[in-house]
Order: structure tokens, then C-alpha cells, then sequence
């Protein structure tokens, strides 16, 4: 049973650390070139799903003209990391 514990949780950390890398993305304004440009493709589109029911709850804050921050991809990895302990729980 451990072992199933042990994929889960790291499962979960290369989901968090999709978001953290989607978060540093966010910040580069950056054209990117063809054979990254798919893996932040495919970092979007893995990460969307998550995010985007979060974003209907939680809103952004207004920064600046026409600049807002998003607090959604926090709010997931803190639950990532509460994911993380609860799976060190059960099947720890």
C-alpha cells in the first residue's frame, strides 16, 4: 500500500511543479521558439484544467493599469501540498 502512496505523492509534486513552471512562464514575456514553445503548450494545457474552476471563485487583483494578479495557481499548490500530506497520512 505504500507504494501506491509513494506514486501518488510524486504525482503531485510533478503537478506542482507544472504550476510553479507555468507561474514563471506567466512572467517572461517571451516569444518562444518552435520545440519549446510545445512543451509550454503542453504545460498550459495540463495545468488549465485545474485552474480554471479556481479562477471562477477566486478573483484577481487589480495592480496596475490593465494588470491584475492571479492568486489561482497559489491556491492550487496549497492544495497540492495539502494533497501531498493527507496521501503521507493514509498511506504513509
Amino acid at each position: 500500500m505504500e507504494t501506491i502512496g509513494d506514486i501518488l505523492w510524486w504525482i503531485l509534486l510533478a503537478y506542482l511543479l507544472a504550476v510553479f513552471a507555468r507561474v514563471i512562464i506567466g512572467w517572461l514575456p517571451v516569444k518562444w521558439p518552435r520545440g519549446i514553445r510545445s512543451v509550454v503548450v503542453f504545460i498550459y494545457d495540463i495545468t488549465e484544467p485545474a485552474l480554471s474552476p479556481l479562477r471562477r471563485f477566486i478573483p484577481t487583483i487589480p495592480v496596475g493599469e490593465g494588470v491584475a494578479l492571479d492568486l489561482s495557481p497559489t491556491v492550487l499548490m496549497v492544495l497540492i501540498f495539502f494533497l501531498q500530506w493527507l496521501v503521507r497520512r493514509i498511506f504513509g
